[in-house]
């Protein structure tokens, strides 16, 4: 029997548990004496494709989590909305794209220079209270809700306890802990003692909440801070990941490779950026000429390899006690993150560089075979572990969904399993992908990406993509670039096929600009207070005949 038989006649018999950034919802009717679904949304900040060991990491542990793939469904390709935090949060809050709320890049953004040849356009910076939230829409239908960890999707008033929440920890709305992961953590809302980690502070909470609401539906919002810098992991774990990096092989594989920015007028080849990458001229940790910075290539930082198991950890913690409740039959479990991996440095400053001795904390994995790191719009900035583990009534064989999904479909999918109707003042970009979990035949149909902001991660020029089928462009908007990637041959994309594939190359392009136009997609305008300023970029002395001029290394 499908997933939505069921939901027809067990009307009001679901718990649903969503872990790193799924949302559950419960099937439930009004004339029903069942009990509706409970809803846990897991959501891990920063954590890369490849940073769980049922992804494919042989060094960072994630027991619990790998547990969850087991008993439920692999989504091998999920995508966060955006390369960046904030909208990425909004399209799970609503179902939207971001381009469409017009909240395009973190809050906060970064700032803004006279060396960008193009104006970024402004954006919200809040999640607008007329929006409907995944929150809202489940309190309106009895549930219990509560939004514990990091928000960053506006400052009161726009903070959780406007859209939805009964109640938040901690009373912050900023997109980083305070002070850290160590007591004191100087966040209102909560009480530390000295010792203490904030992951498992946190966790606390959600298992008070759990425990407060286990007579009724509730919906809780996990969203760990953790695993976004500050890199501070537990000291008893770095203890432990710092023998085991003892014990590993040493890779004969390069620690970095150079990346280049795809947008210059000359776009360096991975041959050049190679021959570069070892020249006076790119030393350091830095954006380096060309706008290229070196890319993490290993996962081997051990503070970063302990906050991950501290949030898996987190993730067992919350099942075991729903499990103690006698809860988890009925319980759908997803888990999902917010964006890439940050194997590339936050450079939103031009002129940071980075210390041989900060470089943990500011490389913190690798995201191979994937290409780029948070903040870019390649694979490795926007594809995301994702699990989702049905209750007991809900059973699917369904181990592996291969098929792509994007943040935005959380919504009318947790909607779908839960039995709750959308209201029809409720537009949504998202597609329920509960077929999939049904093993009925699923085509999601073109995902859309809009970033016209310049990135913090290299300075990366303002951008879009499109993924469909297998295949994704990448369009810029400086000088109107564009890649074309087979994803299904080749995942990495390193082997740019816009030249070969005009057919397809164009028909992508047209379904984008058509998407832009349909969700008035806001664009960057040319600077008319452009300056060229070659120091902006330090022009260390250039090797090999290259000649330094701003933006093109001739």
């Amino acid at each position: 029997m499908g997933i939505t038989m069921k939901i027809k006649k067990i009307k009001h018999y679901v718990f649903i548990i969503i872990l790193f950034g799924v949302v559950s919802l419960s099937a439930c009717s009004d004339n029903s004496d069942e009990r509706p679904l409970n809803i846990v949304f897991f959501l891990v900040d920063d954590l890369g494709w490849r940073d769980v060991g049922s992804f494919g990491s042989d060094f960072y542990e994630t027991p619990n989590i790998d547990k969850l793939a087991q008993e439920g469904t692999k989504f091998t390709q999920a995508y966060a909305a955006s390369h960046v935090c904030s909208p990425t949060r909004a399209s799970i809050m609503t179902g939207k794209y971001p381009a469409r709320l017009n909240l395009t890049d973190w809050i906060g953004g970064r700032k803004s220079y006279t060396f960008e040849r193009l104006k970024s356009p402004e954006f919200l910076k809040e999640l607008p209270l007329e929006e409907i939230t995944i929150a809202e829409a489940l309190k309106n239908h009895g549930y219990a809700t509560a939004h514990i960890g990091k928000w960053h999707l506006g400052e009161d008033p726009f903070g959780p306890l406007e859209q939805g929440f009964d109640m938040r920890v901690p009373n912050w709305n900023k997109g980083w802990p305070k002070a850290g992961y160590y007591a004191p953590f100087d966040l209102d809302g909560i009480e530390d003692e000295p010792g203490q980690y904030l992951t498992d502070r946190l966790t606390d909470y959600a298992e008070d909440f759990i425990s407060e609401n286990a007579d009724k539906p509730f919906f809780l919002y996990m969203s760990h801070f953790a695993v976004h810098d500050p890199i501070h992991g537990r000291p008893d774990l770095v203890e432990k990941y710092s023998k085991k990096l003892l014990s590993k092989e040493t890779p004969d594989s390069p620690s970095y490779l150079l990346e280049g920015n795809p947008d210059d007028p000359r776009p360096l080849t991975r041959k050049q950026l190679d021959s570069l990458i070892d020249l006076p001229s790119h030393e350091g940790f830095q954006v380096l000429p060309q706008r290229t910075v070196k890319i993490k290539q290993h996962q081997d930082n051990i503070h970063f390899a302990a906050m991950i198991e501290s949030m898996d950890e987190s993730l067992g913690r919350i099942v075991k006690h729903i499990e103690k409740l006698g809860l988890i039959d009925n319980t759908l479990i997803v888990f999902f993150a917010d964006n890439g991996g940050m194997s590339g440095g936050n450079f939103g400053r031009a002129n940071r560089i980075i210390s041989k001795d900060d470089l943990d904390v500011a490389f913190a994995t690798s995201n191979l075979p994937l290409r780029g790191a948070k903040g870019w719009l390649y694979e490795g900035g926007i594809r995301v572990p994702m699990i989702v583990k049905l209750p007991k009534n809900f059973s699917s064989s369904i181990k592996v969904v291969e098929e792509p999904i994007i943040s935005t479909d959380f919504y009318p999918s947790i909607l779908e399993i839960a039995g709750l109707p959308q209201r029809n003042d409720q537009a949504l970009d998202g597609v329920s992908f509960v077929p999939a979990l049904n093993g009925e035949a699923f085509k999601r149909g073109p995902i859309f990406w809009h970033f016209p902001q310049y990135s913090n991660h290299g300075m990366q020029s303002p951008g879009g993509a499109i993924r469909l089928g297998d295949y994704k462009l990448l369009e810029y908007f400086e000088n109107d670039t564009v890649q074309l990637f087979n994803l299904k041959e080749d995942i990495g994309e390193q082997n740019d096929i816009s030249e070969n594939e005009p057919t397809i190359r164009e028909k992508l392009r047209a379904l984008l600009h058509s998407w832009r136009n349909d969700v008035s997609a806001q664009m960057p305008q040319q600077n008319t207070n452009y300056e060229s300023n070659p120091n902006v970029y330090p022009p260390k002395a250039l090797e090999g005949g290259l000649k330094w001029d701003g933006f093109e290394m001739k």
